[in-house]
């Protein structure tokens, strides 16, 4: 019994199992904020050009009109 508790002490192979596991799941974690981050950011600009784009269309965004305003 002794020397079996003696093995157990001394494999490590479990831990370094264990170790690996648990930096996946911290690369796991990372990537996933920085992408829920990156999507916000695109959502956030599109969402702008969007707006900006319908103001546009509508004849809003200013501007005299364009054109020269002249006949050659």
């Amino acid at each position: 019994m002794t020397h079996l508790f003696k093995r157990f002490a001394q494999d490590e192979s479990g831990a370094t199992a264990i170790e690996y596991g648990l930096i996946a799941a911290l690369v796991a974690v990372a990537i996933i904020t920085a992408l829920t981050t990156l999507g916000n950011n695109l959502t956030a600009t599109f969402n702008e050009v969007s707006g900006e784009l319908t103001e546009a269309g509508d004849g809003g965004g200013g501007g005299d009109g364009g054109g020269d305003g002249g006949g050659d």
